[in-house]
């Protein structure tokens, strides 16, 4: 939505329901009980992804992926046969929602976790839900997991992506749905200072926080992933592609490179979201033919400042066959 001075706002009232160890909100972890829904296209639904491949979640949470366009009801299953998510057997992610609320009021978002018995949205918070895959369900974690939200870190890994939040991952929204040109460049300036402020930051560390991967990383892949097929043209920000900016370009490809990530990212289906759905910033629909992705395999030279990706843990196996994306190898 947009609000006064044309300025973009998100609303970020969800569904705040946690899945905990515990059982303390009602919804205990359990094996097979739940379903993420995704979509490929969306950042904040790829955290999950990546989280959930990286934690070695997949047999205890299964995944359902909608399509990569919607319309003002909801995300749909149309890449499932028959239109239906196999496991939920709904054709919109909405009927999960209001079977959770039937007068729910508020933007049909993924990512989102589905009781499966009842065939209820539990959240859609997807801040929250990344940190609980991480901590809450630890028992059933794979072999080797990484440890994404260490507790001595945590505090600075906070506040790391509260800035990478506010200035990137929302800036870049921010100044794609501006209403006016003062929103615009007050979002553009805070994007690419919040951009430099990285590139000085990764220069002589290969991750964002300490010497492994964290929830920090991933928040910002995400965005940084997206950023010459979509944001740098269709949300105007333009003041350099991802690929001209060499920290945040190899720091990216380091990332993409590292199994968990890479392998999450359908491009196609990202461009085909944004410039598709977004007729009010690209009214003919049409899909931009490119950019080339041949350099998102070439070497990144990150090594070299050291780290750990894992810490003392291993990299996930392949993908699952029914969750691979297209392959960018020759």
């Amino acid at each position: 939505m947009t609000a006064d001075k044309g300025e973009f706002k998100r609303d970020q009232n969800y569904l705040a329901d946690r899945i905990t160890a515990d059982g303390r909100d009602g919804w205990p972890v359990e094996p097979g009980r739940y379903r993420l829904v995704i979509a490929r296209a969306c950042p904040w639904a790829n955290r999950a992804a990546i989280v959930r491949r990286l934690l070695g979640l997949e047999d205890v949470l299964s995944m359902g992926i909608c399509g990569p366009t919607h319309d003002q009801r909801s995300w749909t299953f149309d890449l499932d046969p028959g239109g239906r998510d196999p496991v939920l057997g709904i054709e919109r992610l909405q009927e999960a929602f209001f079977k959770r609320d039937p007068q729910y009021p508020r933007g049909i978002t993924v990512p989102a976790i589905v009781d499966v018995p009842t065939g209820q949205v539990v959240t859609n918070d997807f801040k929250q839900m990344t940190l609980d895959l991480s901590l809450e369900w630890r028992a059933y974690h794979r072999e080797g997991a990484p440890d994404l939200y260490p507790e001595h870190l945590r505090a600075e890994i906070d506040d790391v992506a509260d800035k990478v939040f506010h200035d990137v991952n929302n800036g870049v929204y921010k100044a794609g749905f501006a209403g006016s040109q003062e929103a615009y460049e007050k979002a553009y300036n805070a994007l690419f200072a919040r951009l430099d402020w990285l590139s000085e930051r990764l220069a002589t560390q290969r991750y964002l926080v300490g010497d492994t991967i964290t929830e920090a990383d991933v928040r910002l892949f995400t965005t940084l992933v997206r950023f010459d097929a979509v944001y740098h043209g269709h949300f105007k920000c333009n003041r350099e592609k991802l690929a001209e900016m060499p920290v945040l370009w190899a720091y990216t490809r380091d990332l993409f490179q590292t199994p968990g990530f890479g392998d999450t990212i359908d491009f196609d289906q990202v461009k085909e979201h944004y410039y598709v759905v977004h007729r009010s910033i690209n009214p003919t629909g049409i899909i931009p033919a490119g950019p080339d992705l041949s350099g998102w395999l070439t070497p990144h030279g990150r090594e070299e400042l050291g780290g750990r990706p894992f810490g003392d843990g291993t990299p996930p196996g392949p993908p699952i066959e029914s969750e691979k994306v297209p392959s960018l190898a020759a």
